[in-house]
C-alpha cells in the first residue's frame, strides 16, 4: 500500500444571489485568463520545455516585476487587473499540463500510431472547462468550525474578500492523519461548492482474521470473517433488495419502450439508462460501505474478493431474466468502491482465483448440487443442506490463507505437491483444508511436549 493517499469531499456552498454571481465571475475570469495563457504557451512551447523552471518561464513573459520592467505580452497586465499571484500559478502550471498532454498525442498522431490510417489529428482546444484552484490563506480562509469560507473573488472590477456559508461537509477533514490541500472552486448548473482534497496518511492495519466476500446473483453480498486457521467467526447477508426493485423497474420501462420501437436510435431511453445506472452505483456505495464497517467491526485487516475480471458469464434460456440480472452484477463496482475506502483507514483488497469456490463443499465432502428451485441453497454430498453464497465465501478466504501459509500459489486452486510419494489431492482448496492443518499442528505440538516431558523425567 502507498504511504499516503489523496481523496476528495465535496463542501457545499450556499451563497447569495450576489455572491453566486461573483463566484460564477470568478471562475470566467480565470478560464479567460487560461485561454489567453494558452496561446502564448503554445507559440513559446520550445524555449519552455527547455528551461529549469517552466513556471518562471512563463512569468517572465507575461508578468511585469522590477526585475522584467517589459514583459512581451503586455496584454495580461491591462486585461487581468490584479490578477492574484498564487491564481496565476495554478493557472500557468494547469495550462503547461494542457499544452504537453496534446503535444504529446499530435506527436503521436505525426509518428504513424493512430487507431485507423485515416484518423484525423487531435485539437487542442483552450475552452477547458477548468475551475480555479484556490490556495489556503492566500485566497481561502476557512473559520475554526469550517462553518463558513472566505474567499477572494472577482466583482468585475476589483478582487475582494467574500464570505460564503458552507452548508454540508464530510469527516475527512476531523481525521488526525489527514492533510488538506487546494479546494477547487466549482460553478455550475446553478450551484457552487468546494472540491476540497485531502491527503491521508493511514496507519496500516494488522490482524489475523480476514474479511472474505463472495458476490452473488441472488444476494448482492455474503461476507465472512475467517481466521488462519478456518474458524469462522461471523457472517452477514448483505443485499438491497429495494434498490434491485427500483433498477429492475426502470429497465422494465426500457424493454416496453423498446419493443415498440421499430429501430433503436442512438441514444434510445438515455435518461432511463442514465437512472439505472445511478441506481445501481448507489447500491454498490452502500453495500461496499456495509463491507467495510463488518470487516472494522471484527478487526479484519483485509478484505478478499474473487478476481472475476474479464470473466464473462453464460447467460439462462430464452426470454429468461438471468442475462437482465448479470448486466446489473455489481462484480467489479462493488470491488473498487470498496478498495478506495478499505485503504482509507488502512486495510487492504487481495483477490484470489474464482474458479470451484461456489462448486465445492467447504467441508471437504466434495462437488456439491445446487437446487433448481432455490438457486442459492446448495446440497453437499453427504446430505448437508447449506447456503451456497455463505460456502464460497468460506472457501475464498481459505484459498487466500492457504497462500499467506505457502500452502498453494497465489493464483492456484489446489494445495502444493508434498514431498511424499502420494498423489496429489485433485480438489481445489476449500476451508477443511486449514482445519486439517491446524490439527496436524496441534498434534505435533503435543509430540513436542510429550518427548520434552520424557526427557525431563
Amino acid at each position: 500500500m502507498a504511504n499516503s493517499i489523496v481523496r476528495t469531499d465535496r463542501w457545499q456552498l450556499n451563497p447569495t444571489p450576489k455572491q453566486h454571481e461573483f463566484l460564477e465571475a470568478t471562475v470566467n475570469e480565470y478560464r479567460a485568463f487560461c485561454k489567453a495563457l494558452s496561446y502564448v504557451v503554445m507559440g513559446h512551447w520550445t524555449e519552455i520545455a527547455g528551461s529549469s523552471s517552466r513556471c518562471a518561464a512563463v512569468e517572465r513573459l507575461i508578468h511585469k516585476t522590477s526585475s522584467n520592467p517589459n514583459p512581451k505580452y503586455q496584454y495580461f497586465q491591462k486585461r487581468f487587473y490584479k490578477f492574484p499571484s498564487y491564481l496565476r500559478r495554478a493557472a500557468i502550471e494547469f495550462v503547461l499540463g494542457q499544452v504537453s498532454s496534446f503535444l504529446t498525442r499530435y506527436y503521436d498522431w505525426q509518428s504513424g500510431n493512430r487507431a485507423s490510417i485515416d484518423a484525423l489529428p487531435p485539437r487542442f482546444n483552450p475552452k477547458a472547462g477548468c475551475y480555479p484552484a484556490l490556495y489556503r490563506g492566500q485566497c481561502i480562509k476557512f473559520d475554526s468550525e469550517f462553518n463558513v469560507a472566505e474567499i477572494k473573488v472577482w466583482n468585475g472590477s476589483d478582487w475582494v474578500w467574500g464570505k460564503v456559508q458552507i452548508t454540508q461537509l464530510r469527516q475527512r477533514h476531523l481525521l488526525s492523519h489527514a492533510k488538506g490541500l487546494s479546494p477547487s472552486l466549482i460553478v455550475k448548473n446553478g450551484r457552487a461548492h468546494l472540491s476540497v482534497p485531502f491527503k491521508l496518511h493511514p496507519k496500516k492495519l494488522s490482524g489475523d482474521v480476514v474479511c472474505a466476500v463472495d458476490v452473488g446473483i441472488n444476494t448482492t453480498a455474503t461476507a465472512t470473517i475467517v481466521s488462519s486457521d478456518g474458524t469462522v467467526i461471523q457472517s452477514a447477508f448483505l443485499h438491497r433488495g429495494g434498490d434491485i426493485d427500483r433498477r429492475d423497474k426502470v429497465l422494465g420501462q426500457i424493454r416496453r419502450k423498446a419493443k415498440l420501437t421499430k429501430k433503436l436510435h442512438k441514444g434510445f431511453c438515455k435518461g432511463l439508462y442514465r437512472r439505472a445506472r445511478g441506481i445501481n452505483h448507489n447500491m454498490a456505495q452502500h453495500i461496499s460501505k456495509e463491507i467495510v464497517q463488518f470487516a472494522l467491526s471484527f478487526g479484519a485487516s483485509v478484505i478478499v474478493f474473487e478476481n472475476l475480471k474479464d470473466w464473462k458469464p453464460s447467460c439462462g434460456k430464452k426470454r429468461s431474466t438471468l442475462k437482465q440480472r448479470f448486466h446489473g452484477w455489481l462484480h467489479r463496482l462493488l470491488v473498487q468502491l470498496t478498495q478506495n475506502k478499505f485503504v482509507e483507514v488502512g486495510g487492504k483488497v487481495e483477490l484470489v482465483y474464482p474458479r470451484g469456490t461456489s462448486s465445492w463443499a467447504y467441508d471437504g465432502s466434495g462437488q456439491l448440487k445446487r437446487t433448481k428451485a432455490n438457486y442459492a441453497l446448495a446440497t453437499f454430498q453427504n446430505g448437508k443442506r447449506y447456503n451456497a453464497d455463505l460456502n464460497g465465501s468460506s472457501n475464498i478466504a481459505a484459498r487466500y490463507w492457504a497462500y499467506k501459509l505457502k500452502l498453494a500459489y497465489r493464483n492456484g486452486r489446489q494445495l502444493l505437491s508434498s514431498k511424499s510419494s502420494g498423489s496429489k489431492s485433485r480438489m481445489p482448496i476449500v476451508l477443511s483444508h486449514l482445519w486439517d492443518l491446524d490439527a496436524t499442528l496441534h498434534l505435533l505440538d503435543r509430540s513436542v511436549e510429550h518427548s520434552l516431558a520424557r526427557k525431563v523425567y
